[in-house]
């Protein structure tokens, strides 16, 4: 990837509702939003809504990864405990290692908001390339939690050999280790 490339990013909306057409994606904007003020590198989001369907979710985020080649996926609703919720589920099975620690930070950081952050079960993977992110559905929380998280991506994107973010340090700070 050139340094003009845009790197892709894949945001995935998990949501009866949205799908349906009830109402509007404002979660999927929110990421999209938050993303366009952390990132100063050039980037291109790869949109998808899907119901609240395991198979269907495991589809679109095989989709983005292995077709649409997004070093990143970040993806909404669907992590709490309504059995209808299976992103994480969906996440698990499309991914070949797990990273926990982001789950448990956001976790961390949403129980100084909502003492319910404890019901929620996101979490985050590897599959190639690509880090996927289970994020929360309400804008609030989403901003939130990749506030908490998201100083970790660009090195974890770095490490897999993917393409460099560069961050508008005034918003967001990564992390990378001096050389």
């Amino acid at each position: 990837m050139t340094a003009k490339t845009p790197a892709r990013i894949g945001i995935l909306t998990v949501s009866d509702r949205a799908s349906a057409g009830i109402y509007e994606d404002i979660s999927g904007k929110a990421i999209e939003s938050t993303l366009g003020e952390y990132l100063n590198s050039p980037w291109q989001s790869v949109y998808r809504l899907v119901p609240d369907e395991r198979d269907q979710i495991e589809a679109a985020l095989i989709e983005l990864v292995d077709k649409e080649q997004c070093c990143l996926v970040v993806t909404t609703g669907g992590t709490g405990p309504a059995k209808r919720d299976v992103t994480p589920e969906a996440t698990e099975a499309v991914c070949d290692r797990m990273m926990p620690g982001f789950g448990e930070l956001m976790r961390m950081e949403s129980l100084k908001y909502v003492p319910t952050a404890i019901l929620s079960r996101q979490t985050a993977g590897l599959r190639g390339n690509s880090l996927i992110i289970n994020l929360p559905g309400k804008p609030k929380a989403i901003r939130q939690c990749l506030d908490a998280v998201f100083p970790a991506v660009p090195y974890c994107i770095d490490l897999m050999e993917g393409p460099f973010l560069e961050c508008d340090e005034t918003v967001i700070k990564p992390f990378r280790p001096k050389k």
